[in-house]
């Protein structure tokens, strides 16, 4: 029985598994966009993005913790020097799963894997949209509101 088991096994024993998943991760940071199966992808999410943000905070002891997992020290440079500086803002999300249909020779499902920030297509030129609530009126919209009273209040005054 798997109570409580909540990762993919991917049909393979727990070594393989684990350097598969570090080999996946060192492409996707070398490349930024790799193709894959979508339960592959699926857990390379899940192993990549707390790998993540633990380079947000470059420490010695982050740095050591990172490269237990992914055994490869341009991997792990890279990923301090670059990819954190470009989520550092980010409070999550890092990895986009696209699925792209099914394989030609075995009908598996498959999916691109990328660093959200890495693709300018969704996101052009490297700006962000401003987070916004709907909880109450804009800036904006109190601004023009203002602006209408006045106006309003001078004319009436006339």
């Amino acid at each position: 029985m798997r109570h409580g088991k909540k990762f993919n096994h991917l049909g393979r024993k727990t070594a393989h598994r684990k350097a598969m998943l570090s080999n996946m991760a060192c492409s996707l940071i070398e490349h930024k966009r790799i193709n894959t199966t979508v339960a592959k992808a699926k857990a390379l999410r899940k192993y990549v993005e707390p790998l993540i943000t633990k380079s947000k905070t470059d420490t010695t002891h982050n740095r050591r913790i990172v490269f237990s997992y992914l055994r490869n020290k341009y991997a792990v440079t890279e990923l301090f020097k670059e990819i954190s500086v470009k989520v550092g803002d980010r409070p999550g999300g890092y990895v986009r799963i696209i699925k792209m249909g099914n394989r030609q020779g075995d009908n598996a499902s498959m999916a691109m894997v990328e660093l959200v920030d890495y693709n300018e297509i969704y996101n052009p030129n490297g700006k962000k949209k401003k987070k916004s609530t709907r909880r109450g009126r804009s800036k904006k919209a109190v601004e023009a509101n203002v602006e209408t009273e006045t106006t309003s209040e001078s004319e009436a005054t006339e």
